[in-house]
């Protein structure tokens, strides 16, 4: 910067509190100055005994806590936005610090330039700026002071009276008294209406020029800067030329107080200004993940907070699965769209029980309603590797151990006794449970239902983490339960983790604006289950892919899994895994309507699974699941 215009050390900010020193021409300001000091004394005086008749205006002394209400981020697990939470006030607060010197130096200049020199009222500047304002025919510079616009806009209301602009000066001097001028250069900027329901620096930074505020050229600060008294008038996104006038405003004045040299304010002018985005209430680039990650954050911390409270939400999500997985749906709904209206995905890490893609439905613009957390829909035979568990975990059956598949009946309390069949109306007498299980035959389950319990195959599902309701009926082994995707994701995952489990979240950490950590969810697993017995269900459940219902679900690699199909064809499903993934995909219609005959989870959801697993485990490792050999064999 040439010797002609301010210093580097005049135009940063200092961490003292009497902020940076601003380059004016000493010797031909002087005696101006001194008058100005001397006016700002005499009336600072007279407004400090005025303040006595306006004892009843806000206590500025909560200002030293005060804290702007702030978007909350949503990220997903490698740190990609995915969306701001937000009511009307949009804001990202920054320190001093992480502010561009050009951005400072471009708002003190047009909206208070003798910042650091007075205490809160200007009375030459008022006057001075009023001149200059009717010389140029339009507002060009500020009449109030920094202090009096942040009194204003925090404290009084917008009507234009005497009474008012009397209140605003003698907060502006209570404010004065109670903060450091660098602390109220950023509150200020950190408050201050930028359009667009945009608030404060580094929100408006990115929204008009995607980047930091920190980050920001003097053209584009001296645009900033000149649209703050008429912003939604002034915006670029609105008039593009009205905004370059007000850059040359800015420029000008800041030539004028030699804060910066011509040729920089000929670089500035000339330089090519990149438009960003109008940032406020955009939909979230990912909306099952924000509807599902909202929902748990408002009952742990409540509305208000997470729209206000300027939390930092990183998420379980991985984005390119999320891309994949709802990908996957659109794509494959156009062959289903006939028969049913929706469809829904939850991909679960084993190894963490974190939720890594959410599909809520098949298009969120028309519908928000997110049917993989919400929709409770019957399992059909996708429960039964519940049941086949609960009898591995007795100790008492192997998945070789014979069953029969033949003709039964129960007394169920109706007035005719439940006579279960199998999905082709045939029976096929003595088979092993692994065949009984690869075929999903009926029969077979509701007699092993009973032989071990229907009472603890439920306690077997509340530990796999299924929370909603069970009804004790003999039909629970064919599925007789609405549970949701993101419950049958999970209790497999737990199956692939050879029993170990942790919570089930689509959120790893929460913190709060000032860094603290407010969730953390960094897995902590248990052993639920009797690793033998899970062990014993990934192995029947790999015979189903590789000979069974769902050899439509064969990837190249070692993969468990369970088609269901409810008896009325409402709900069609697979359930699948290898051991670093478990994925529920369902489909059927809103309105519970039949689906159609022919739909089954092999012909329909297995195809589907397995594009998307082929696609998202292209590049990773090969893993085969546990022999249960390894583990021992519970006694019977």
């Amino acid at each position: 910067m040439s010797s002609s215009a301010a210093t580097p050390n005049d135009l940063t900010p200092r961490p003292s509190s009497t902020g940076f020193l601003l380059g004016v021409g000493r010797v031909t300001w002087t005696t101006i100055l001194t008058m100005t000091l001397l006016g700002s004394a005499g009336v600072a005086g007279a407004l400090m005994g005025l303040a006595i008749s306006y004892r009843d205006l806000p206590d500025v002394r909560a200002l030293a806590t005060y804290a702007p209400n702030e978007t909350t981020y949503i990220y997903d697990i490698n740190g990609k936005l995915l969306t701001g939470l937000h009511e009307e006030e949009n804001r990202q607060v920054v320190s001093l610090d992480n502010i561009s010197p050009h951005l400072k130096l471009s708002v003190l200049a047009i909206e208070d330039s003798n910042f650091y020199q007075h205490n809160g009222i200007n009375p030459l500047g008022i006057l001075r700026a009023a001149l200059t304002n009717y010389q140029a025919g339009q507002t060009v510079q500020g009449a109030s002071t920094l202090s009096m616009q942040l009194a204003k806009n925090l404290y009084l209301t917008p009507e234009r009276a005497l009474s008012r602009k009397l209140a605003e000066a003698v907060l502006a001097l209570r404010i004065e008294q109670l903060l450091s001028k660098d602390e109220l250069l950023e509150l200020y900027l950190n408050q201050v209406y930028w359009g667009h329901n945009t608030y404060g620096v580094e929100t408006a930074a990115r929204s008009y020029f995607n980047k930091s505020a920190e980050q920001l050229t003097l053209g584009e600060s001296a645009m900033m800067a000149g649209i703050i008294q008429a912003p939604e008038s002034y915006s670029p996104f609105v008039d593009f030329d009205v905004a370059k006038e007000r850059q040359n405003i800015v420029l000008n004045r800041l030539l004028e107080l030699k804060w910066i040299t011509p040729a920089e304010a000929q670089k500035a002018r000339s330089e090519k200004i990149t438009l960003g985005e109008i940032t406020s209430f955009q939909r979230s680039q990912a909306p099952d993940v924000t509807n599902t990650v909202v929902q748990e954050l408002t009952q742990r911390f409540g509305r208000e907070a997470l729209v206000r409270g300027g939390l930092r939400v990183q998420t379980t999500i991985d984005w390119r699965m999320q891309t994949i997985a709802e990908q996957t749906i659109r794509r494959n709904h156009q062959y289903y769209a006939y028969a049913a209206d929706q469809m829904a995905l939850v991909a679960v890490d084993p190894r963490t029980h974190f939720i890594k893609a959410i599909v809520g439905g098949v298009d969120s613009q028309k519908s928000e309603f997110n049917r993989a957390t919400q929709a409770y829909r019957q399992p059909g035979s996708a429960f039964k590797p519940f049941v086949y568990y609960t009898a591995f975990a007795t100790g008492k059956y192997t998945p070789d151990s014979s069953i029969q598949d033949s003709p039964v009946s129960f007394d169920d309390g109706g007035l005719e006794r439940y006579k279960p069949q199998n999905y082709d109306r045939t029976f096929r007498g003595s088979m092993s449970i692994r065949t009984a299980l690869a075929q999903s035959r009926n029969v077979p389950a509701i007699v092993l239902g009973q032989k071990v319990g229907i009472k603890n195959v439920i306690d077997v599902s509340r530990k796999l983490g299924i929370t909603s309701p069970i009804p004790n009926v003999i039909s629970l082994p064919l599925g007789a339960v609405d549970l949701t995707p993101v419950e049958m994701a999970s209790a497999y995952a737990t199956f692939a983790n050879n029993g170990w489990q942790s919570p089930t979240t689509a959120i790893l950490q929460v913190t709060d604006r000032s860094g603290n950590v407010l969730i953390d969810n960094t897995p902590q697993p248990k052993l639920v289950l009797n690793q033998w017995a899970a062990a014993s269900v990934n192995s029947t459940l790999q015979t189903v892919v590789q000979s069974g219902t769902g050899v439509a679900a064969q990837i190249g690699r070692p993969a468990a899994g369970k088609t269901g199909t409810t008896s009325s064809e409402r709900d069609v499903w697979f359930v699948g895994y290898v051991p670093q993934l478990s994925v529920a995909i369902w489909a059927g219609n809103d309105n519970y309507a039949r689906i159609g005959a022919g739909a089954t989870g092999g012909g329909w959801m297995a195809p589907v699974w397995r594009e998307f697993m082929s696609e998202v485990l292209k590049d990773t490792p090969i893993q085969y699941f546990e022999s249960p050999s390894k583990f021992p064999k519970p006694r019977a």
